[in-house]
């Protein structure tokens, strides 16, 4: 059940486990309401409803291959020379039939004409004039697609809840429909907080000032699982400010990520930024190193999840509770965010304390190698980083050739098995 958010504050009953924040992150990353797009505005957004064909492919029956549409009576000693009365081609059909004796020229994927038992291929046909000699024996291909032997009208060509990928693209325009439903892409906005926080680059640099480089991160890692990431907005500690920002924020978003501010200090505003909001706390708190402020929400309609503002301890919560939540939201089932794997380990690890630990890593011939530097603030680490090794609670030492738990941390190793 939510949680207050007046009732949390420095309340540490409240921490969950990582599996059980999962589990809240998955109720809550529904996909938002469908809504229907032209089908050239739909590459890769995920099908709220499966998309019918409006009718029959082929629609009439059609030559497969270039030749003579002919009548099987007039080939039954397996040889005839026939008036070529006219050509057909792919939509411009001959409109007459065929009577004995004749038969009409024929191009790939044009309609037979009535009366027509099959074609001869032209490999197998010899013109002069308007007189063609053919040959075919009775176990050859007829060379023609049945009307509707590809599919019927009301053939599912796309179900609902794949994404439509290019092959997918091509089914669903097959069916002869303008529009699909669909699930939008989440809008998420992107609140970064602190005095301290510049654009990576500004000249006008102020001493103590650092380049927000999480915002980035996050907005990168939105836009790769299927959310559309709003320019992010760098705020000063300021708590009306915080509050306008927070409530612009809430009205034309699906989800809010705040980042920074998760701790206690007297200027640490994430949460108390939402309260006018109405902010119901899913959870408040995660047993995890690194990030274990990371907190979810909801103001209203719209999700907040609160990041730790260090760079490794917010891309490490980003990947492992934004992610599944954008996806979700998107319409694809966020377990398909979250595809652990076991992989060996390249060099040993420590034994790990009392809560869930996240280590990244580094993929190499000999296994996975775990950074050597750990600190939560690093990101020079982050540059060499492409998984996370996951540590759980009480987890003995392991030695290099060890198998561990591992999550690709910017997304799917395999680009072609990331959604249905």
């Amino acid at each position: 059940m939510p949680i207050s958010a007046h009732a949390i504050h420095g309340d540490e009953l409240h921490l969950a486990s990582v599996d059980a924040a999962l589990a809240r992150v998955e109720r809550c990353a529904r996909p938002l309401a469908p809504r229907a797009t032209p089908l050239d505005a739909a590459e890769g957004q995920v099908l709220a409803r499966a998309v019918l064909a409006a009718q029959a492919s082929p629609a009439a029956d059609v030559a497969a291959m270039d030749g003579y549409a002919v009548r099987d009576a007039d080939l039954a000693a397996g040889a005839a020379t026939l008036k070529v009365i006219g050509q057909a081609f792919a939509g411009q059909p001959f409109e007459g039939a065929l009577s004995p004796g004749t038969c009409v020229r024929i191009f790939t994927g044009a309609q037979t004409p009535a009366g027509a038992d099959r074609v001869v291929i032209q490999e197998n046909a010899r013109q002069t004039g308007w007189l063609a000699t053919l040959r075919a024996g009775a176990a050859d291909k007829r060379h023609i697609r049945a009307a509707g032997s590809d599919f019927r009208p009301g053939d599912v060509l796309v179900e609902a809840g794949q994404t439509l990928t290019a092959p997918r693209l091509v089914a669903a325009a097959a069916a002869d429909v303008a529009h699909v439903d669909i699930v939008p892409r989440p809008r998420v906005a992107i609140l970064a907080s602190g005095d301290e926080l510049r654009a990576p680059g500004d000249p006008a640099r102020l001493p103590a000032s650092v380049p927000d480089t999480v915002s980035l991160g996050v907005a990168a890692m939105i836009r790769a699982f299927g959310g559309e990431a709003d320019r992010p907005r760098r705020l000063r500690d300021d708590l009306p400010d915080l509050r306008q920002a927070a409530a612009a924020a809430c009205e034309v978003s699906d989800l809010v990520v705040v980042t920074g501010g998760a701790s206690v200090g007297a200027r640490d505003h994430a949460r108390t930024m939402f309260e006018p909001l109405g902010l119901e706390l899913i959870f408040s708190k995660v047993a995890l190193r690194p990030g274990k402020p990371v907190w979810l929400g909801r103001a209203g309609r719209t999700l907040v999840l609160g990041l730790p503002g260090n760079p490794t301890a917010a891309m490490v919560t980003a990947r492992l509770f934004l992610v599944p939540l954008v996806a979700g939201l998107a319409g694809r089932p966020p377990r398909t965010a979250m595809a652990w794997g076991r992989e060996p380990l390249a060099g040993g690890l420590e034994a790990s304390g009392e809560w869930e630990t996240y280590i990244l890593g580094q993929s190499t011939k000999a296994g996975v190698a775990p950074a050597a530097v750990r600190d939560s603030s690093s990101q020079a680490a982050l540059g060499r980083a492409d998984v996370l090794i996951r540590r759980r609670p009480g987890a003995p030492a392991a030695a290099a050739g060890a198998l561990v738990e591992t999550l690709a941390l910017a997304g799917w190793r395999d680009p072609a098995a990331p959604f249905r």
